[in-house]
C-alpha cells in the first residue's frame, strides 16, 4: 500500500506541523480538531510557517501554494473515512488517546494505518483498543515538525512488519525524514535519553546551584547544543515534559525520571513555557 491520503487529528503545534510536512510533500491532507477556533489557530500557524520558509527560499511560490492547496481542515472525524494513514496528535493523555483510537477504528477503512505521535504512551495500549492491532504504530515527530528531520517509528508488540514496511519508506522517501526504529518502551529512544537531562537541569535550578541563563549557556557554549535544556523545556511545553516524565517514572520506577517539585508547581500555575508566555523564561504572546 502507498500512502496517498493522510489525516491528522489534533491541530496544535505538533498536529499542524505534521500536517504541513505531509502537505509540503504533495500528500492530500486533512486536519481535524474539535472546533473552529482551534482550526483557525492551526491555519494561522501553518501560514506563518510556510511564509517563513518561502522568505528563506526553502519553498518556491508554487510549492507554497501547492502546500496550501493540499491541506483541508475539518471538525468531524467522519472526514477521515477515506484516509490511508491517520496520525493522532492530541494531548498526552492515555485515556483520551484510547478513546480516539476506538473512534478512528470505527470510522476509517479496515486497511488504514492508525499511528500515534505520542512521546511516551505504550503503543500496545492504543492498539488493543482497536480491531486492527497489526495496523497500529507510533510515528513520533519532533517539534517543529517542518524543521526537525527525525521520526521515530515505534513497533508495538502487535504491529506487523507489513505496516512498518509502509511507514518507513513513506517517512523517509516521501516526507524526507531521517527514520529510526525502536521498540515499544516508554520514552522510546530520544525521550529516554532527553528527559532525564531536562529534569536534571530543572533540579539544578531548583536547588539554586545556578541561574536558568547560566545553565542554558553552559550547554549551548560548552556542549554545542542549539538551545539550553530549560529553553527546550519551554519550547516543548512544561506540561508535556511533566506528562512524559510521569509515564517514564511509572514504567521504570527510577528517580531520574521523576518530575521535580518545581516542574509540578509551574505546571499547576499555568507556567507552561512559550505557549503560555511564561515558563523558565518569559515570551511575548
Amino acid at each position: 500500500m502507498q500512502v496517498q491520503r493522510v489525516g491528522v487529528v489534533g491541530a496544535g503545534t505538533m498536529g499542524s506541523g505534521i500536517a504541513e510536512v505531509c502537505a509540503r510533500a504533495g500528500i492530500d491532507t486533512i486536519v481535524v480538531d474539535v472546533d473552529d477556533a482551534s482550526i483557525a489557530r492551526a491555519k494561522a500557524a501553518v501560514h506563518k510557517s510556510i511564509e517563513r520558509a518561502r522568505k528563506k527560499a526553502l519553498l518556491t511560490d508554487e510549492q507554497a501554494e501547492a502546500t496550501f492547496a493540499a491541506l483541508r481542515y475539518e471538525t468531524s472525524l467522519d472526514a477521515l473515512g477515506d484516509r490511508d494513514l491517520v496520525i493522532e496528535a492530541i494531548i498526552e493523555s492515555e485515556a483520551e488517546k484510547i478513546a480516539l483510537f476506538r473512534q478512528l477504528d470505527a470510522i476509517c477503512s479496515p486497511d488504514a494505518i492508525l499511528a500515534s505521535n505520542t512521546s511516551s504512551i505504550p503503543i500496545i495500549n492504543l492498539a488493543k483498543a482497536t480491531g486492527r492491532p497489526d495496523k497500529v504504530a507510533g510515528l513520533h515527530f519532533f517539534n517543529p515538525a517542518p524543521v526537525q528531520p527525525l521520526v521515530e517509528i515505534i513497533n508495538g508488540l502487535t504491529t506487523s512488519e507489513a505496516t512498518t514496511a509502509v511507514l518507513e519508506p513513506f517517512c523517509r522517501d516521501v516526507l524526507g525524514k531521517h527514520v529510526i526504529r525502536c521498540r515499544d518502551r516508554a520514552g522510546f529512544v530520544v525521550n529516554m535519553l532527553l528527559v532525564p537531562f531536562l529534569l536534571s537541569a530543572v533540579r539544578m535550578l531548583e536547588s539554586g546551584f545556578a541561574t536558568a541563563e547560566d545553565i542554558d549557556s553552559g550547554m549551548k557554549y560548552g556542549c554545542a547544543h542549539p538551545m539550553g535544556p530549560l529553553e527546550l523545556c519551554d519550547l516543548i511545553g512544561l506540561d508535556t515534559v511533566k506528562a512524559v516524565a510521569d509515564v517514564l517514572y511509572s514504567e521504570h520506577n527510577e528517580p531520574l525520571y521523576a518530575p521535580p517539585p518545581l516542574l509540578k508547581r509551574m505546571v499547576s500555575a499555568g507556567m507552561l513555557g512559550r505557549k503560555s508566555g511564561r515558563g523558565f523564561f518569559t515570551y511575548a504572546t
